[in-house]
């Protein structure tokens, strides 16, 4: 196993043209790269203190897995270290010609099986409807109550991801067709169907706001809206309604899926809604849709 120690470099060209390939080839979302970065310089700092990619071994790695599982990190954080790890050194092998990959020696621990939390119906129409309620903050601009309902209307109404939402441009709506063009994971391309209520959300903001080109929500400055004010809209919203848990993203893409699944949609339907390359990703919401229908037979059948 290594053991020189030498100072950290100024610049580590090989991270930052692998981040850059996933900025630009694969359309990563800022989330992403930044994990990734976390995870490449937290393995650096921790474990290697900077010792050159290509002479590391396995048994560094598994130092490291070790490290980190007596640490008491949870097995996803772990994965997803390691997610990093691999696919950089497969990048390595691809777009550098290195040969050793030493992760392919490296068996990581399995992940956990946790079903994804999601709202009730109820709680998710609660949550919609409090932007055009609730009195709207004094230092918003005057469409800024009808912006938020329409964003979280298009969230719900389609399920798409944060970073999509995020990048929607004007021109990627189609009110003849009610239908919105998103760019996925690797720049793939898909249409999903708008529903009737986040189609009207979305006309009575562009009317209101005045957008009719550029991007489609934008900030208070006029300028697209980033990720994160998305995210703190909708935990806004969250602690107005009184929700108990805390609602992220990533929660109304899930509440998408099950509330599609426990009303009759096909798997593969959900999976294509959702952008997802493999149907076993999809897989979890059937259940979390079981797991609900199971607790209401249980508090309603006679004999359960």
């Amino acid at each position: 196993m290594t053991s020189e120690k030498p100072a950290p470099p100024a610049d580590d060209a090989l991270v930052t043209g692998f981040l850059g390939f996933l900025e630009t080839e694969r359309r990563c979302s800022p989330r992403t790269l930044e994990n990734y970065r976390h995870a490449l310089d937290e393995f650096r700092h921790r474990h290697t203190g900077y010792v050159a990619w290509q002479s590391l071994e396995a048994e560094d790695f598994r130092h490291y897995l070790f490290e980190q599982m007596k640490r008491g990190l949870a097995r996803g954080t772990i994965r997803l270290h390691f997610a990093a790890l691999r696919s950089f050194y497969k990048w390595l092998a691809r777009r550098q010609g290195w040969s050793k990959n030493p992760l392919l020696e490296v068996q990581l621990p399995k992940a956990e099986k946790k079903l994804p939390v999601v709202l009730t119906l109820a709680q998710v129409v609660e949550m919609l409807e409090l932007p055009l309620k609730v009195e709207p903050d004094k230092q918003a601009p005057a469409w800024g109550p009808e912006r938020d309902a329409a964003i979280l209307e298009l969230f719900y109404s389609t399920g798409m991801r944060l970073a999509e939402l995020a990048a929607l441009d004007v021109a990627d709506l189609d009110s003849y067709s009610d239908t919105v063009r998103v760019f996925g994971k690797g720049g793939k391309e898909r249409l999903l169907p708008v529903g009737a209520p986040a189609s009207a959300a979305v006309q009575r903001y562009r009317q209101k706001a005045g957008v009719h080109e550029g991007p489609l929500f934008l900030s208070k400055l006029r300028r697209r809206i980033t990720t994160q004010a998305i995210a703190d809209i909708i935990e806004k919203y969250r602690k107005k309604s009184g929700l108990p848990v805390h609602v992220t993203p990533h929660k109304l893409r899930h509440s998408f899926a099950t509330h599609l699944l426990d009303n009759g949609a096909d798997l593969r339907s959900v999976q294509e809604l959702l952008g997802h390359s493999s149907l076993s990703t999809t897989q979890i919401y059937t259940h979390v849709s079981i797991q609900r229908m199971k607790e209401a037979y249980d508090a309603a059948h006679p004999r359960a």
